[in-house]
C-alpha cells in the first residue's frame, strides 16, 4: 500500500483518515435524480445554499447530464455553469467549488469564474483538461469510463478484470496530470461506477476499492442513486438511498475519501458512524 497523500482544493486541506461530501448541484433539465428541479439559476443557487447548510465539503456543478439525452453545445454547458460558480464564489468565498465537465474550454471558463476542481467523469476524452488544471493551479478527477464517449450508455462491456483495468487507467491519467503540470496533491482517482461498466462491475469495483485506495491516491466514489443500485435491490431512483448509503459505508471503510451525494445530511451521518467505529478499532488495538 502506498502513502496515503493530503488532498488539498482550494483553502481546504483533507489528511489521511478523513472524508469529505461533495454535494451533487444539477443544473440540467433532464437530471435523472431531481428531473430538472434545479436548472433555474435561483433554484440552483438555493440548491448550493442547502449543500453548504446540511454540511457539504464541495459543491459539484453540473450543466451536462451524464447519460444520453439532448446535444448540449459547449457554449450551452458554459452558460449554465459558469455563472453559477461566480455567484457561489460570491456569496462563499471559501467554499470548494467542483464542475462536472470533460470539456476543456468548459474548464477554462469555470476556472476563471472561481472553481477550484475540474470532475472529469469521462476519463480523459480531453487530454486539454489536465493544462486547464494545470495552468489555474486546480484540481482534477482522473476517472475510468472504458473508453465510452461522452453521454453514450455500456453496451456489453468486458474486462479481463474490471478492477486492474481500472486501475490502470486512472494512475496513468494520474500520472499524466502531473506531467502536465497539476499538482499532485489536487488529483482525486474515480473509478466512475456504471460508466463503461455493467452492475457486476460496479459491484467488484465497490467490493475491491481497497485495491484503489492502496494506490496512495484520494478516490472519489459517485455511487449515489445509480443504477448498480437499482438494479441490485430491484428500486426505482427515489427509493436508492439505503442502498446508496450502504454503498458509500463500504466504500468509506475500504478508503474512499470523497463521496458524492445527493444527500448531504444521510451521507454526512454514515460517515460520521464510519469515523466513530475506525476510531474505536485504532483505540483498542
Amino acid at each position: 500500500m502506498e502513502e496515503q497523500r493530503t488532498l488539498r482544493l482550494g483553502g481546504r486541506a483533507w489528511p489521511p483518515g478523513s472524508f469529505a461530501v461533495m454535494a451533487v448541484i444539477n443544473r440540467t433539465p433532464d437530471s435523472f435524480y431531481d428531473g430538472g428541479a434545479t436548472f433555474g439559476f435561483g433554484a440552483a443557487v438555493d440548491s448550493a445554499e442547502r449543500a453548504l447548510a446540511a454540511g457539504a465539503d464541495i459543491l459539484d456543478i453540473g450543466g451536462v447530464k451524464a447519460g444520453p439525452g439532448d446535444e448540449v453545445a459547449a457554449a450551452e454547458e458554459i452558460s449554465r455553469v459558469a455563472g453559477l460558480v461566480a455567484a457561489v464564489r460570491e456569496r462563499h468565498p471559501d467554499a470548494v467549488i467542483s464542475v462536472d465537465t470533460w470539456r476543456a474550454e468548459v474548464g477554462e471558463a469555470v476556472a476563471q469564474a472561481g472553481a477550484d476542481l475540474l470532475n472529469d467523469a469521462w476519463g480523459g476524452t480531453d487530454p486539454g483538461l489536465a493544462l486547464v488544471a494545470a495552468r489555474h493551479g486546480i484540481g482534477l478527477v482522473c476517472s475510468h469510463a472504458g473508453g465510452m464517449r461522452p453521454r453514450t450508455g455500456p453496451h456489453r462491456p468486458a474486462y479481463p478484470d474490471v478492477v486492474t483495468a481500472v486501475l490502470r487507467h486512472v494512475t496513468a491519467e494520474a500520472a499524466r496530470a502531473v506531467l502536465a503540470g497539476v499538482d499532485a496533491d489536487r488529483i482525486l482517482i474515480d473509478p466512475a461506477h456504471d460508466f463503461g461498466k455493467t452492475t457486476w462491475h460496479s459491484l467488484q469495483l465497490t467490493r475491491r476499492l481497497a485495491e484503489l485506495t492502496g494506490t496512495g491516491w484520494p478516490v472519489l466514489v459517485a455511487v449515489s442513486n445509480k443504477d448498480f443500485i437499482g438494479e441490485t435491490l430491484d428500486l426505482p431512483v427515489r427509493e436508492r438511498g439505503a442502498g446508496t448509503i450502504a454503498a458509500l459505508a463500504v466504500s468509506a471503510w475500504l478508503g474512499a475519501r470523497v463521496f458524492r451525494v445527493h444527500d448531504v445530511a444521510a451521507a454526512r451521518a454514515a460517515l460520521q458512524v464510519v469515523t466513530d467505529q475506525q476510531q474505536a478499532l485504532a483505540q483498542d488495538a
